[in-house]
């Protein structure tokens, strides 16, 4: 009998991985997944000297577990039931406290110094021109009280010290940290991604606001909106659980008269919207926020006060820019993942003399663009 049951379940094993293998074959490749938001690993082309240095079959390993059939169920079901052995992470997700989902952060290196360093070489050869520096922690570090028992990331503080430490004095840093903490208690970050909401963004816009000597607008000067109930953002993506639940995205939109003019040079698209309400019915909704990532982004308002800012910046300037550009005639952003033309040239031939950097923690701790300033 015992024997017979190890036989049904021998051949149960191997026609479940047959039916898996024929699933891979018959089921088209998918060149982007929108649930992780990136896209997927393509069959590598086969040549023999790649084979023999061992990178054929690196790639290869990568197409294979991207293009695995149903893999996102198994990522799903893997989260489940690591979850329920009591588990306190997946794939470099932390579970914490009321389902708030945080991302490991590592120690930077000399990244962070070296990013710096790149900044105060800008800075010297631009001393015509006001640098600002906005790093914004992660949530990991806002709310370190949710992180489970034992989780122990790098402490975000200390990265930002060695930024503050290394900067040249001709480089504002404008600290926002503090003022986060004490508005903790808002919805000021997503529980389910990585980017902090646009309530968060104002406050750091008022901690802009007050270094730069700006009259910042408070927060009655906006009309807020829920736009939408269900956003699972890359935390999510990354960790599966499928117990979490959806975040809200709220958006504030002036009281005051104020008119914008947005091109997207990469895509040579104009509006007169901060948004893009089409993002709205797709897995990335954060992209609601200025069309999500682009190479060059101008926005000319409505202000005629002849001043104009430059920010370089990751994607958590998308919620940002919107309190930011009612005190400027213009407003150039400038992604330096897909921007590869001379910075020099543009900034002089726009006549800036006004520049933001814009960074959460973990993006600038790994960024390797931003050396692109200098060309």
């Amino acid at each position: 009998m015992k024997n017979s049951s190890n036989k049904i379940i021998i051949i149960m094993f191997i026609v479940f991985l047959l039916s898996v293998n024929i699933l891979n074959i018959v089921i088209p490749d998918k060149e982007f997944s929108e649930l992780e938001n990136r896209v997927l690993s393509q069959i590598p082309k086969f040549q023999l000297n790649k084979l023999l240095s061992g990178q054929f079959t690196n790639k290869f390993e990568e197409y294979y577990v991207d293009q695995f059939s149903y893999r996102e169920f198994w990522v799903g079901f893997k989260a489940k039931v690591e979850k329920l052995l009591n588990k306190t992470e997946n794939n470099g997700i932390y579970f914490g406290e009321n389902g708030y989902l945080f991302e490991d952060y590592e120690s930077p290196g000399n990244k962070i110094k070296d990013n710096t360093e790149i900044i105060n070489e800008f800075s010297g050869k631009h001393p015509d021109i006001a640098t600002y520096f906005l790093l914004v922690p992660n949530s990991i570090k806002i709310y370190e009280e949710k992180l489970p028992l034992f989780a122990s990331p790098y402490d975000q503080l200390d990265s930002i010290k060695v930024m503050k430490d290394k900067l040249n004095k001709s480089v504002e840093f404008i600290d926002v940290y503090e003022t986060l903490m004490k508005n903790k208690d808002e919805y000021i970050y997503f529980k389910t991604d990585h980017h902090w909401t646009m309530r968060g963004a104002y406050y750091g816009y008022t901690a802009l606001a007050k270094e730069l000597g700006l009259n910042y607008y408070k927060m009655d000067s906006f009309n807020s909106r829920i736009v939408s109930k269900n956003f699972l953002g890359t935390y999510y993506s990354k960790a599966q659980d499928w117990s979490i639940s959806s975040d809200s995205i709220e958006v504030f939109y002036p009281k005051f008269d104020i008119q914008y003019e947005v091109s997207y040079k990469d895509t040579n698209k104009s509006t007169n919207s901060l948004y893009e309400s089409s993002h709205l019915e797709e897995k990335d909704k954060y992209s609601y926020f200025l069309d999500g990532n682009h190479a060059l982004i101008t926005i000319n308002t409505s202000i005629k006060n002849g001043k104009k800012i430059a920010i370089f910046k990751d994607s958590y300037s998308h919620s940002f820019i919107p309190f930011l550009v009612n005190h400027y005639e213009e407003i150039h952003v400038i992604d330096l993942r897909y921007y590869n033309l001379s910075i020099n040239d543009y900034l002089e031939k726009n006549n800036i003399k006004e520049v933001l950097f814009l960074y959460n923690v973990s993006t600038f701790s790994k960024d390797n663009n931003i050396r692109k300033i200098n060309y």
